[in-house]
């Protein structure tokens, strides 16, 4: 099986609505209303995106995801690469995908001059913990998550 990290294209879109469909799944979460799919839908391919998203293509078929985008670091006067979603179906775990997924994410920090990357985990999913942590991650205990939504 050959893995391929491909840029999400409006072809491929549908593929990527029912990975998001499997993490809200897995997460126990609402799956995104047809509303929410057609605001990433323009969000993704508008003339500006607010976030890119690549596919981890197996044999031409996407069993996985990440979405990020740039905020910017007052302090370091850089971007920050914020990670939103790392995905791999559950079929495809434990064969790299993540890995290959999460160093995609990572080259394009590096490539736009980033000077950190961030995300979030969900206190329960210690998969994710442990993977993040084998890759020398450091859980911020000092920085508490706020959320206003609007």
């Amino acid at each position: 099986m050959s893995l391929e990290i491909q840029q999400l294209t409006v072809h491929q879109f549908g593929s990527f609505v029912e990975l998001l469909n499997a993490l809200a799944d897995y997460e126990e979460l609402d799956r995104p209303d047809a509303d929410a799919v057609e605001r990433l839908r323009r969000d993704a391919f508008e003339d500006r995106p607010r976030f890119e998203a690549v596919l981890a293509m197996e044999d031409n078929h996407a069993v996985g995801y990440a979405i990020y985008f740039e905020t910017y670091s007052s302090f370091l006067a850089k971007p920050t690469m914020y990670l939103e979603d790392v995905f791999v179906l559950e079929s495809h775990r434990s064969r790299g995908i993540g890995s290959a997924l999460f160093e995609h994410v990572r080259q394009q920090a590096l490539q736009r001059g980033c000077g950190r990357m961030e995300w979030q985990v969900l206190e329960w999913n210690t998969l994710a913990r442990d993977f993040y942590h084998h890759r020398n991650a450091e859980w911020m205990k000092q920085w508490l998550p706020y959320r206003l939504t609007l």
